[in-house]
């Protein structure tokens, strides 16, 4: 998750237990981090304080927050609690004597505050306000509002440490049922994530549900709804052929939508929010790419990175606005200078920077209005647009090795030794016509990926069949996890007995299950991939076609397994 500061410097961490520290000068961005912090166990959350000198990180397992200086790089405080830490959320103000920094409870609706420089002795104990553990917790500075959020949708004000963290003063309403703060907890959704605009006027939530809620943060009530469904989507779609991207791609996107809402609807936490410096434009992300919506007009202004093939999550605008110190020191224009019309007046100033991460890719991806480019050794200028600045992980190189030595050795295997629990079958393997059938047997051989599978399938005069972990005839995959399509060669027919066939559940479906014949098969031509046949061991194959079975399965009665695969060259 991204998280920008005011100090021009941003901060990523990563599902690997890492922090890191990049430092932006307008849209040039170092492509290493300045300083790399690693833990042993997963962050929960990561927060700034309201100028940008502070962050602190939040780590539920161990039951710490640390606190780091950004400026100098450096972590300057840690907290160890008796309880396990979720959200973590600085509360004060510029003019505040005490950086205050409040920690939610995870598993109750606690929330204490400690001095972010003191010891771990709570200067408040919120033990009131929520029932259940808070999940979402953010603060503004302008008009001193804290605004949290537990994990039943009860959205909260309280206010910092100069009102002595009770309901704030600033604000429109006394009771909640003047507001719609009650609105999540009325339609049964959960807030995944949370975002209040610069000006502290408005905030802005994505729920459960796929909506975005934007409210008024004085008077409580929703101004604006968003809808980000899939069906809508799919109905947009519908309506423009795919939203204008190719059939093949629109498909893609729309599978990855439902996979991610049934299988690992975790990830939407991970949605960011985001306001530009003027609070009019929220920019979010969406299945077709990053949106941004303004808020005045109430219209889709622009869509950014809709070509590439990424689901976006986390985001981060890098201002191009400048500070009031670099007004003072003359370092940029303002933004009336950059609004004039006169030409004359507007100088060349590099523009805003969009930082975002992607759903599974282990890479940030930044978007500008300036094409990007690289300077030569020569001087010239380069179109470069790609950064492949990460090193490879060591499990990935190691596994890269192994494949690439089994790739060597399983092109080479012509034979293999089938020892199992009733004898040897020696079979002769095809790797000149069949080559893919080939190298999955062969490098799930090498790997022991066969030891102990079971023959779950015997069919009497005609085939028995084993390659399946579950020992079910269900499971089974490639070496390369998905199934992999047939071979068919003219010379490889099953015309003749001891045929050794890869097993399927339709065309292009081939796994790990494999089968031999014990008499000819002709009818599974064209259906079945051939890539061996027995050449010792025939014995074996028809004792193990006899065996006693149970009639509905096919499965042996008394359990006939393979004990290890010898690949070998003739």
């Amino acid at each position: 998750m991204w998280v920008r500061t005011r100090s021009r410097f941003l901060f990523y961490l990563t599902l690997n237990n890492s922090c890191l520290f990049y430092i932006w000068l307008s849209w040039i961005v170092f492509s290493s981090p300045i300083k790399n912090i690693n833990i042993l166990e997963e962050f929960s959350d990561i927060t700034v304080n309201h100028n940008g000198s502070l962050i602190a990180t939040c780590c539920t397992q161990d039951r710490s927050v640390k606190v780091f200086d950004v400026i100098n790089f450096d972590m300057i405080n840690m907290f160890k609690f008796e309880f396990n830490p979720r959200i973590v959320c600085f509360v004060h103000q510029g003019s505040d004597l005490v950086n205050a920094l409040a920690v939610s409870d995870a598993r109750s609706g606690n929330i204490i505050i400690v001095d972010s420089n003191g010891n771990n002795e709570p200067i408040y104990l919120l033990d009131k306000l929520h029932q259940r553990p808070v999940i979402l917790m953010q603060y503004a500075a302008i008009p001193d509002v804290t605004i949290s959020i537990d994990d039943m949708g009860m959205i909260e004000y309280w206010s910092g440490t100069k009102s002595n963290y009770e309901f704030p003063t600033s604000v429109d309403f006394k009771y909640k049922m003047d507001t719609d703060l009650y609105e999540f907890c009325k339609i049964k959704q959960i807030p995944r994530s949370m975002s209040i605009s610069p000006n502290g006027r408005i905030f802005a939530i994505f729920a459960s549900n796929c909506f975005i809620y934007i409210f008024n943060l004085s008077s409580g009530k929703i101004i604006l709804k968003l809808d980000e469904t899939i069906e809508k989507y799919i109905q947009m779609g519908n309506e423009t052929k795919g939203n204008g991207l190719p059939p093949m791609e629109w498909t893609r996107r729309v599978a990855l939508e439902k996979e991610m809402a049934t299988r690992d609807s975790s990830v939407f936490r991970y949605i960011k929010l985001i306001f530009d410096d003027s609070s009019n434009f929220i920019i979010y992300p969406t299945p077709l790419g990053i949106s941004v919506y303004n808020l005045v007009t109430k219209q889709l202004v622009r869509q950014i990175g809709t070509s590439e093939n990424l689901r976006f999550f986390g985001i981060a605008l890098c201002r191009a606005v400048p500070s009031f110190t670099e007004k003072l020191q003359g370092a940029a224009t303002s933004v009336r200078v950059e609004a004039a019309e006169n030409p004359n007046l507007r100088i060349s100033e590099p523009d805003p920077m969009l930082v975002a991460t992607a759903y599974r890719k282990n890479r940030f991806y930044l978007f500008t209005n300036v094409e990007p480019y690289t300077e030569e050794i020569d001087g010239s200028t380069s179109y470069n647009r790609d950064v492949f600045n990460e090193k490879p992980l060591k499990e990935d190189m190691i596994t890269a090795v192994e494949y690439e030595n089994a790739m060597q050795q399983s092109k080479l295997s012509t034979q293999a030794v089938i020892f199992t629990t009733y004898g040897d079958i020696v079979v002769e393997l095809y790797p000149d016509k069949v080559p893919k059938t080939v190298e999955n047997f062969c490098t799930h051989a090498r790997r022991g990926y066969y030891n102990g599978h079971s023959f779950h399938r015997v069919i009497k005069n005609f085939m028995i069949q084993t390659g399946d972990p579950t020992g079910k005839g269900t499971g089974g995959n490639s070496i390369w996890g998905d199934d992999f399509e047939d071979e068919f060669h003219p010379q490889l027919r099953h015309d003749r007995a001891f045929r050794v066939s890869m097993a399927n559940a339709g065309p292009n479906t081939n796994g790990s299950q494999f089968f031999i014949t014990v008499c000819p098969a002709e009818w599974l031509d064209g259906k079945n991939t051939i890539f061996g046949q027995v050449l010792e061991g025939f014995n074996v194959v028809q004792k193990i076609n006899q065996v006693p079975v149970h009639e509905k399965s096919g499965r042996p009665r008394d359990e006939i397994s393979i004990i290890s695969i010898s690949l070998k060259n003739a």
